[in-house]
C-alpha cells in the first residue's frame, strides 16, 4: 500500500522481521548536516502550525537539531513512557510485517537519510520523515494506543482483503491529519510536519478542503501521492481517533465494497467544513 512499507533492499544483517541495526556510528558528517538543515527548516515553520503534543514529544524525546538521533537513546525515554520502541529497517517493508510491528508497539524507522537533491521531495520515507515526523506523537498515550490498534486492525484488513480502505484511514490521519484546537487548526500528520511545502499549504492555502473526521467517509476517499492533498480531515481530539478504532471494521468494509471511491476533490452535503 502506498502509505505503508515495501522493502526492495536486503542488507546482509537484515533479520526475518526486516529489522536491522541502525549503525548510528556509520553516519557521515554530511548526513548529520543534512539532518540539521532539515530540522532547522521545519522547526521554524512548525511554530504555531504543529500541534502542541507534537512539539512536546520532540522535547521530551530529545529529538534535536545537532544530528541524526541514536534510536537507542530515544528508546530509553519512549519505552518507559508508552511501551513503544523504534526498530531500524532498510526502507519500505511488506504491509503484514509493518502492521505486526505496530501491533507489538514497535515503530519501523528507516535508517538512511535523503540525498541533497531530495531535500524538498522524497518518493519514500527516510529517517527524517519517520523519526521527526512520526515518533514525537508516540509518547502521547492516546495516540500511542491508536497506533497499536491500527497495527491489529491492519493484520485483520489484510486477511479480509480490505487493505485499501484502511490505507486511506492511515493516510488521512497518521500521515496527513489536522486537529482542531482552541488556537485553530494544527498539524499532527507526519507527512505534513516533515514537508516544507505541505506544512504551509495545508493551513494557508484556500485550495484544499478541510473536512471533519468521519472514518467511513475517509475510507471511501482516494488520496494523492504525488502532489499536495486536495482534502484534509480534521479530528477534534486524539480520543476521537482512538474511539473510532475500537469497533470491528469488518462490517464497515462490507458496507464500503459496493460504494464508488470518492474523488479527493469531492465535497458531500454531509461534510463538516472548516
Amino acid at each position: 500500500m502506498d502509505a505503508m512499507r515495501r522493502a526492495d533492499t536486503h542488507p546482509p544483517d537484515m533479520r526475518a522481521d526486516y529489522t536491522i541495526d541502525q549503525h548510528w556510528e556509520l553516519y557521515t558528517p554530511e548526513e548529520h548536516a543534512r539532518w540539521r538543515e532539515l530540522f532547522a527548516r521545519q522547526s521554524k515553520l512548525l511554530a504555531g502550525r504543529a500541534c502542541e503534543e507534537f512539539l512536546e514529544g520532540m522535547h521530551r524525546l530529545g529529538i534535536v537539531e545537532e544530528g541524526i538521533p541514536d534510536f537507542r537513546r530515544v528508546n530509553d525515554i519512549l519505552g518507559p513512557a508508552t511501551g513503544w520502541q523504534l526498530v531500524a529497517v532498510p526502507g519500505l517493508i511488506p504491509d503484514d510485517v509493518f502492521f505486526t510491528h505496530l501491533s507489538k508497539r514497535q515503530f519501523p524507522v528507516t535508517n538512511w537519510i535523503r540525498e541533497p537533491h531530495e531535500m524538498d521531495y522524497l518518493q519514500e520515507p527516510d529517517v527524517f520523515h519517520d523519526l521527526f515526523g512520526h515518533v514525537p506523537l508516540l509518547i502521547h498515550p492516546v495516540f500511542a494506543d491508536y497506533m497499536e490498534a491500527f497495527g491489529h486492525g491492519g493484520v485483520k484488513a489484510l486477511k479480509a482483503d480490505a487493505l485499501p480502505f484502511l490505507s486511506r484511514l492511515y493516510w488521512y490521519t497518521v500521515e496527513f491529519g489536522l486537529i482542531n484546537t482552541p488556537n485553530g487548526l494544527r498539524i499532527y500528520g507526519a507527512g505534513i510536519v516533515s514537508s516544507k511545502g505541505e506544512s504551509i499549504y495545508c493551513l494557508d492555502s484556500q485550495a484544499p478542503h478541510r473536512i471533519g473526521f468521519d472514518e467511513l467517509r475517509i475510507m471511501q476517499t482516494a488520496y494523492k501521492i504525488d502532489d499536495y492533498q486536495a482534502t484534509y480531515f480534521v479530528i477534534d481530539s486524539y480520543d476521537q481517533l482512538f474511539e473510532a478504532s475500537k469497533p470491528d471494521f469488518l462490517p464497515y468494509y462490507e458496507q464500503l465494497r459496493p460504494r464508488p471511491t470518492l474523488d479527493p476533490h469531492n465535497v458531500l452535503p454531509t461534510d463538516k467544513l472548516f
